[in-house]
């Protein structure tokens, strides 16, 4: 139950749909999932070590706010480990396991497709580590995993809204294609160019407009 509760607010916390700044009380939301406030307490607390809410003491937890500041630096993070990553993908694993991941890939267009925000961001995530896991290194998928967690991909709902995540979403695809086909110069500008248009979504937050 624990889990399950944890896994229901992490991905109302990505979607925007638990907002930043917002205080949140375990009994409330137990009441919305019909069980006691228990298994809510333990999955908060699990989701605070995940940086992605902060306890409010006698109240509840609060939805982290980030600045962009910590925006940019995650972005920074993310290039130095996930490009070379990628790029030792391209060189040393086998055209038929990256290919393998197409049926990822394209899942991730049907979610833009359908304008269904919480199928593109778990289909996206589900992509991205199993891309990185073909590297072999658990320590960067574990890394990598929080980092996108705590990012929270701002901006995804208003972009989903206006129809405009598909241009992001066929490019995981092209960096499958150049991957598999071991173009290390593509695959490593692709990589940049995502990451680059990651934080261009994230830029595209409500409260900066």
């Amino acid at each position: 139950m624990r889990v399950q509760i944890a896994h229901a607010l992490r991905a109302a916390i990505v979607s925007g749909e638990m907002r930043p700044g917002v205080v949140y009380s375990a009994p409330a939301i137990a009441d919305r999932f019909g069980v006691s406030a228990t298994p809510v307490r333990e999955a908060m607390i699990d989701l605070a070590r995940e940086g992605l809410v902060t306890v409010v003491r006698n109240k509840g937890f609060r939805v982290t706010e980030l600045s962009d500041r910590e925006l940019d630096e995650i972005t920074e993070v993310r290039a130095l480990i996930e490009v070379p990553t990628v790029v030792r993908v391209a060189q040393t694993v086998r055209p038929e396991e990256i290919r393998a991941l197409l049926p990822l890939a394209e899942a991730i267009v049907q979610a833009a497709e359908n304008r269904d925000v919480l199928a593109y961001i778990e289909a996206d995530h589900r992509f991205h580590l199993a891309l990185l896991g073909l590297g072999g290194n658990s320590h960067i998928l574990r890394l990598v995993s929080e980092l996108r967690y705590m990012s929270r991909l701002y901006g995804v709902p208003q972009l989903a809204e206006r129809g405009e995540l598909e241009p992001s979403a066929r490019e995981h695809e092209e960096l499958l294609e150049a991957a598999a086909t071991g173009d290390v110069a593509r695959t490593e500008s692709l990589m940049n160019h995502h990451l680059r248009h990651i934080r261009g979504i994230w830029a595209d937050r409500p409260e900066h407009r």
